[in-house]
C-alpha cells in the first residue's frame, strides 16, 4: 500500500500533476483538478455521493483506456479506503502485510475492468472487491492441508541489492544516471529532505530539480525493466559516492563560513 501511495505521489507532484477534467460535475471546480487536490475534496464530509460517483465514473473510464498512469491514479484515489479496509482485515491475516495489500489491489483492479458505471457507490464496490480477494485467500489457507516434515534445511539469505539505495548505486555504476542525480533522488525520496533544500545544495532552481529528478527516476525505472542493473558490483561504487557526497557537503559548509567580500577579519591577539 505504501508503494501504491508513493506511485500516486509521483504522478501528482508539481510541476505537471496528473489532473481530471471536472467540468460538469456538481460541487467541483469547472476546470482540470490535480488528483491530489481532488482526493482531498472527495474525502470531505460535504462532498455528496453523487459527486463522488461522477468523479469515479471518469476515473474508471480513464483507467480502462490502458494508460498505466490512470490505473495508478485509480488505486491512489482509493488508497484511504483501501488502507481502512486492510486494517479491518489485519486481525485474521497472519502473513506478510504486503501480500495482503497485493491481493487487495489485485481484486480492486480486476473489478475496475468490468464494474457497471450506471450503478452508485462505485469506489465502495471497488474496495469491497479488494476485500473479497483477501477473504478468498484466507478461506483457501484455512482449508489447505499442513504438511509436516522432520527434515530441516537452511534458507539462503535475502539479497541486499534490492534496497533502494543499492538500486540507485547500481544505476550510477551502469551509467544510467549521474552521481548528482543519485544524490537528488536519494536525499529527497529516501532521506526525506525537501526538494528546495537539495536544489540549493546543487545550485539549481526547485523547478529544474523536480524536472531533473523526474527524468532520472524514469531512466532508472526503464533500466530496471530492461535488466540493465543486474550483476553489477557495488562495493567500491557505493563507497565512492558516499565519500563524494560527504566531501560536497563539507565544501558547502566551508563556503558558508567564509567571510563575505569587503568584510574584515580581526587578527588574533595573544
Amino acid at each position: 500500500m505504501a508503494a501504491a501511495e508513493r506511485a500516486f505521489q509521483l504522478i501528482t507532484c508539481e510541476p505537471r500533476p496528473l489532473s481530471l477534467d471536472c467540468r460538469g460535475i456538481p460541487g467541483l471546480p469547472e476546470a482540470e483538478v490535480p488528483l491530489g487536490k481532488l482526493r482531498r475534496l472527495l474525502l470531505h464530509n460535504d462532498t455528496s455521493r453523487e459527486t463522488r460517483d461522477a468523479v469515479w465514473r471518469r476515473l474508471v473510464v480513464n483507467a480502462r483506456s490502458g494508460a498505466p498512469a490512470w490505473r495508478v491514479a485509480a488505486v491512489g484515489m482509493a488508497t484511504p479506503g483501501l488502507r481502512r479496509m486492510a486494517g479491518l482485515l489485519a486481525r485474521n491475516w497472519h502473513g506478510d502485510s504486503s501480500d495482503r495489500d497485493s491481493e487487495m489491489i489485485t481484486g480492486f483492479l480486476d473489478r475496475l475492468a468490468d464494474i457497471d458505471l450506471n450503478h452508485s457507490r462505485i469506489a465502495g464496490k471497488l474496495i469491497d472487491a479488494g476485500a473479497r480477494a483477501v477473504k478468498a485467500v484466507l478461506e483457501r489457507e484455512s482449508t489447505a492441508e499442513i504438511v509436516h516434515t522432520a527434515a530441516t534445511w537452511s534458507v539462503p539469505p535475502r539479497p541486499t541489492f534490492d534496497h533502494p539505495d543499492w538500486v540507485l548505486a547500481r544505476a550510477v555504476a551502469a551509467g544510467v544516471i549521474a552521481p548528482e542525480e543519485w544524490e537528488l533522488i536519494s536525499q529527497t525520496r529516501l532521506e526525506e529532505q525537501s526538494l528546495h533544500s537539495v536544489a540549493e545544495q546543487l545550485a539549481i532552481s526547485t523547478a529544474i530539480a523536480a524536472a531533473w529528478r523526474r527524468a532520472a527516476e524514469r531512466k532508472v525505472a526503464e533500466a530496471i525493466t530492461d535488466g540493465e542493473l543486474d550483476r553489477i558490483s557495488l562495493t567500491e561504487v557505493m563507497a565512492r559516492m558516499r565519500r563524494r557526497a560527504v566531501h560536497r557537503r563539507r565544501l558547502a559548509a566551508t563556503a558558508m563560513r567564509q567571510p563575505t567580500s569587503g568584510s574584515t577579519v580581526a587578527p588574533a591577539t595573544a
